[in-house]
């Protein structure tokens, strides 16, 4: 058994709404295609971390009805089950602990992250003493967060999410929980306005996988067009 599972969050397009305040800018197919190339950037850094530390990596994916989708192959695959952000974030998280020493979960829209910050996160949660770990994002909310604790439920609920506060709120309520360490904090790609910097930080890498290349490429495009895919 790996000592630390990460879930990595997505949906589905054509069964979920999909990147709302992006689509509003760039329209709903190029923000579908974003969070897809996005998704698997972030897949194959985990998949470098996991090359490294004793981990294991899963897609958390929003739909029943996708569990089978060839969109998410290459990972296990774990259903968010219903209800809203926090009570799906709750049950994959709990999941996670029940299979693994230490659970983390990741957003599929903070393609910037490495795999020396999640190999980062692993080796701190593996640890005898409970261990929270948080990546902040620079609009409030976190683009990761893990535990080597249960974590309950009225804490991932009692926050609103997608709010500037979202992750001070959130780490007001866990802290108790055990000692934690804060990740580097970015930008995740919630609104169009994200992705310059989002770039950015994806092109000064010392060493993007090719999936990272790819969206560098994409998103490098889209600007160039003015918010428009060809």
């Amino acid at each position: 058994m790996n000592r630390a599972g990460l879930a990595i969050f997505v949906k589905t397009p054509s069964l979920s709404p999909v990147k709302t305040r992006l689509s509003a800018r760039i329209g709903q197919h190029c923000a579908e295609a974003f969070h897809l190339a996005s998704a698997e950037a972030v897949a194959s850094v985990s998949v470098d971390a996991q090359a490294r530390v004793d981990l294991a990596v899963y897609w958390a994916v929003a739909e029943p009805e996708a569990m089978r989708s060839e969109l998410w192959s290459g990972l296990p695959k774990l259903e968010q089950g219903p209800g809203g952000l926090g009570t799906r974030l709750a049950n994959i998280h709990r999941r996670l602990l029940g299979m693994h020493r230490a659970a983390i979960l990741i957003g599929a829209d903070a393609p910037q992250v490495t795999a020396e910050r999640l190999v980062r996160a692993v080796t701190w949660l593996d640890a005898d003493q409970p261990r929270l770990v948080i990546g902040r994002a620079n609009d409030g909310g976190f683009w990761t967060f893990g535990s080597n604790v249960p974590i309950p439920e009225s804490v991932w609920c009692g926050v609103r999410y997608s709010a500037s506060d979202t992750a001070s709120r959130f780490m007001e309520s866990a802290r108790d929980r055990g000692q934690c360490l804060e990740l580097d904090s970015f930008d995740d790609v919630d609104t169009y306005d994200d992705f310059a910097p989002t770039l950015r930080a994806i092109t000064i890498l010392a060493r993007p996988t090719e999936a990272q290349r790819r969206l560098a490429s994409w998103m490098s495009e889209v600007m160039r067009r003015g918010g428009r895919c060809a």
